[in-house]
């Protein structure tokens, strides 16, 4: 606890921030842009710099300024749209609380895994059921598979429906699980990055598929063949579900 209460010192002392409507969009947004400018950068060195060039996945294909700046409207759209009125009214069902003692570091890291464990779930048995039912993937799923290549901006490039209810299976976990803020701020984090990763488009040393051990994370590679093939590779995150169902495909 100790590791952590200075972190939480500082987030409690801007308390009348951290409890504004306006907060959740602010920190969903920044942090996506954040995470995806490195992504962006390495877009543009990387089709000048060969020794860059090979950690792409699909280094015939580059996003294009027409392509970016779609991405980044349509993102930058929704949040303001759909997003913030329905973090206004989930500030007054759910008001925020703030305690005063941080949570220990082994509860924060366990609960952050069970978090993306429960997340990586319910994305895939959405995602699933939105690629076998034609009906669901032409009227909702189909724009997110606009990019066959993805890259960083495509993470939440997507329908109202699948925007609005990926975020409510990431919210509704941490409240499962009676997280402390922190908790569910880094898990915020951490599933935002992840997800900005899986779409990057890049398959780098330090990724985090080649950190977790005996396949158990696909990673970018594994996201990425799924949007290539379409008929493989349904969770996000891990690799369990998809190799139990039969539809794991080696990246």
């Amino acid at each position: 606890r100790l590791c952590l209460q200075s972190l939480w010192d500082f987030v409690t002392a801007r308390e009348p921030l951290i409890k504004s409507p306006f907060f959740p969009v602010l920190f969903s947004f920044t942090a996506y842009i954040v995470f995806c400018l490195p992504y962006i950068a390495l877009d543009f060195l990387s089709t000048r710099l060969p020794n860059l060039r090979k950690y792409k996945i699909q280094p015939q294909n580059y996003p294009t300024l027409g392509m970016i700046v779609p991405c980044v409207i349509q993102s930058a759209y929704h949040h303001a749209v759909l997003i913030f009125p329905v973090t206004f009214l989930h500030s007054y069902w759910r008001p925020m609380h703030l305690p005063v003692t941080a949570p220990e570091l082994p509860e924060v890291l366990l609960e952050v895994v069970v978090c993306l464990l429960l997340f990586d779930f319910e994305y895939f048995l959405w995602h699933l059921l939105h690629h076998k039912v034609p009906w669901l993937y032409k009227t909702f799923h189909k724009v997110h598979h606009k990019h066959v290549s993805t890259f960083a901006l495509t993470t939440q490039y997507s329908s109202v429906w699948e925007l609005l209810s990926l975020g409510f299976f990431a919210a509704i976990n941490p409240v499962l699980l009676g997280c402390h803020p922190l908790t569910e701020m880094i898990f915020f984090l951490v599933n935002i990055w992840l997800s900005v990763e899986d779409h990057s488009g890049y398959d780098l040393p330090w990724s985090t598929h080649r950190l977790v051990p005996f396949g158990f994370y696909g990673g970018a590679p594994h996201h990425d063949l799924h949007h290539l093939k379409f008929k493989s590779n349904y969770a996000p995150y891990f690799t369990h579900w998809d190799k139990l169902f039969g539809t794991f495909a080696e990246s």
